[in-house]
């Protein structure tokens, strides 16, 4: 027997743990390529060295990062039907007097993009948006009701379409709404312009009130020309325009009270592509900025000596 196995057995005899394979049996092993891939056979792994980097996890380039997944999770629920149906529950729920997307207002016209954005396909963040408006509009009507039912100084425009029911019977309902977003349209941008401010569309007409009188006569003017511009197929409208200064009382986003009445009697009795005008217009935006020629004038439920011109801007050289 050798050295070595006195020396186990003498450890054995003793209760002596065995201290393992030495240096010098590692080193062996390392110089011996045979020995090495025995130690990997039987371990079933391969033998790492000190210094040796770990292997780097690679994610899933086809995986979806996690804002992908949660832009889609948020188009799921968005166009989900239960939740667009109680969108549009809770939007029913809130008090309104018009659809927003359609009125004269700037938060109509922030209504009217939301409405606009991809109508075809279902939508709660669309619901939400329009009742975020109704909301708000509500919200300032009810707060104007309460403040503003004094008289307020202003001159008050109408406008009227001339033989438009007529052709409108002919014309078809695509020529017929053709006609009137245009003839809105062109209303709307010159009254905002000469700083009057619509109060509602009424079918083929429109009301409109100034602070300014002058402004008032201007904008008349020029949506009368503006209008008659416009051709619809065959068709060339043609305005009448009617204007009465006064002090109407301001009721919400409405006005109400007699002048209100004088100014829509003004415009009935104006003729095709004229602009009357009430006395008290002419006075107070200065009758020598006009051509005027006072028209015979007598109407139901205006005061009897109201007086009423023709009014004509005065073009200089």
């Amino acid at each position: 027997m050798t050295g070595a196995d006195d020396s186990t057995r003498d450890r054995d005899r003793d209760g002596l743990p065995d201290p393992g394979p030495t240096d010098d049996d590692a080193t062996s092993a390392a110089d011996d390529p045979d020995e090495t891939s025995a130690a990997n056979d039987r371990t079933g792994g391969s033998t790492r060295r000190r210094g040796d980097r770990l292997p780097v996890r690679r994610d899933d380039p086809d995986r979806p990062g996690p804002g992908r997944r949660m832009a889609d999770l948020l188009a799921r629920t968005d166009s989900s039907a239960g939740v667009v149906k109680a969108a549009r529950a809770a939007r029913d729920l809130i008090p309104h007097n018009e659809n927003p997307i359609t009125g004269p207002r700037a938060s109509d016209r922030v209504a009217r993009l939301i409405g606009e954005s991809r109508p075809e396909k279902p939508s709660a963040i669309r619901e939400l948006g329009l009742a975020s408006i109704q909301v708000w509009q509500a919200l300032v009507t009810t707060r104007r009701r309460r403040s503003d039912r004094t008289p307020v100084p202003a001159t008050i425009l109408f406008t009227d379409l001339v033989g438009f029911s007529t052709w409108a019977l002919h014309a078809g309902d695509d020529q017929v709404l053709q006609l009137l977003r245009d003839v809105n349209d062109v209303t709307e941008n010159i009254v905002r312009s000469r700083g009057g401010r619509i109060v509602k569309h009424l079918g083929d007409g429109t009301m409109a009130v100034f602070i300014d009188g002058v402004e008032a006569i201007e904008a008349g003017h020029e949506v009368i020309v503006a209008v008659s511009a416009l051709t619809v197929g065959d068709y060339r409208p043609q305005l009448r325009a009617g204007l009465h200064t006064g002090e109407p009382r301001a009721v919400g986003d409405d006005f109400l009270g007699v002048d209100v009445n004088v100014a829509a009697r003004v415009a009935a009795a104006a003729g095709a592509g004229e602009l009357l005008a009430s006395g008290a217009t002419v006075e107070a935006a200065g009758a020598d900025r006009y051509a005027t020629r006072r028209r015979r004038f007598r109407a139901k439920g205006v005061p009897r000596d109201i007086e009423v011109f023709a009014v004509v801007p005065r073009y200089s050289d």
